[in-house]
């Protein structure tokens, strides 16, 4: 049965994948592009140099963040489309810590400590109450936590056009800039920065978090069987505040990166779409922390090679979004394949016949 599972869990998004990219070949045909052209220029803006392999991870970094904000709240039966927003706010909140701590010429790996205390602490609390009003009110995770994104893209939107705003961002609304001297460098002389290895670190610690503790069985048992967990005595609503919390903190770390590494000031740049392709990231991962890295460097190698293709091959931005969209449809068909693949489940096929 092990086996068999596993198999599954390899096969199925394997077999999506695929299906996914000769659906999008028929739609590249139809706009009379080449398939093949594009798997190329795939390559060449992910893979094929050094310099496209630090793109690919560079842009890999935060979707494994926001990945691991979808996949730990789902081994607990929760679907949490919030991690966006707590990227924004979590993000602004580093920012905005920063401004006295680098105005008092503070240490920068002091400003860096508690920028990303602050960005996991908000983005904990913004993504925890959801947990809280799933278990003290019944109120739908998936609406709520996907409403909270909205709301805080909204208020930080607010708050970076006018109390906080730089008056130096004439045409772009943004924070204080951090300064050369506060911005986090890239990893061993490249331009990867040390959110990789943040988000590495986080997949490996949540996976043994998740695999071998017991905090990691009460929440796969409250997944599996939520009643069996409650007539067991489980702390549910401790377990669902805390797994949102912790996507929440992951999210967070991400949106502390974006700040300190790449743009240096929050604006509106910081509502880039990652949250949401790392829904995308966690369900090819089977929610598994540990194969969300792997997934998320693919999905970064796609976003790498955007630019690329636009140039290359005369199409629009959106191409990429598109391949997204036709692989999350193909994920969610997929889904209902669990457990009926006839090679894999003799017994059922058999039954059929």
């Amino acid at each position: 049965m092990f086996n068999t599972r596993v198999l599954e869990s390899i096969l199925i998004p394997l077999g999506a994948l695929l299906a996914s990219a000769l659906i999008f070949a028929v739609f590249l045909s139809a706009l009379g592009k080449s398939p093949a052209t594009f798997l190329s220029l795939v390559w060449t803006g992910g893979f094929s140099s050094w310099f496209s392999i630090q793109n690919a991870l560079q842009r890999a970094a935060p979707l494994i963040l926001t990945g691991l904000a979808f996949a730990i709240p789902a081994r607990i039966g929760l679907t949490l489309l919030g991690a966006e927003g707590a990227v924004v706010i979590g993000g602004f909140s580093a920012a905005v810590v920063a401004i006295p701590l680098v105005t008092a010429g503070l240490p920068a790996a002091f400003v860096w400590l508690v920028m990303a205390v602050a960005a996991m602490a908000v983005g904990a609390a913004w993504v925890g109450l959801a947990g809280w009003l799933k278990h003290h009110r019944g109120v739908n995770e998936t609406i709520s936590s996907l409403l909270l994104t909205y709301i805080a893209i909204a208020i930080v939107s607010f708050l970076i056009e006018g109390p906080f705003r730089d008056p130096g961002s004439a045409n772009k609304p943004s924070t204080m800039p951090l300064g050369t001297d506060y911005r986090i460098g890239g990893m061993f002389d490249s331009s990867v920065h040390w959110g990789l290895a943040a988000g590495l670190f986080l997949s490996v610690a949540l996976w043994v978090l998740m695999a071998r503790t017991p905090f990691g069985f009460a929440a796969r048992m409250t997944g599996g069987n939520l009643r069996a967990a409650q007539g067991q005595g489980l702390p549910v609503g401790r377990l669902l505040v805390a797994c949102c919390a912790i996507a929440g903190a992951c999210a967070g770390v991400a949106g502390f990166f974006e700040i300190a590494a790449i743009h240096g000031q929050a604006n509106a740049s910081l509502a880039a779409g990652y949250g949401f392709t790392g829904i995308l990231v966690a369900f090819l991962a089977r929610h598994n922390p540990l194969a969300v890295v792997p997934v998320a460097i693919l999905f970064g190698a796609l976003e790498a090679s955007g630019g690329l293709v636009q140039r290359r091959m005369e199409m629009p931005d959106a191409t990429m979004l598109v391949l997204q969209g036709i692989i999350f449809i193909v994920l969610l068909v997929s889904d209902t394949m669990y457990g009926r693949l006839p090679f894999l489940n003799p017994d059922r096929s058999g039954a059929r016949r």
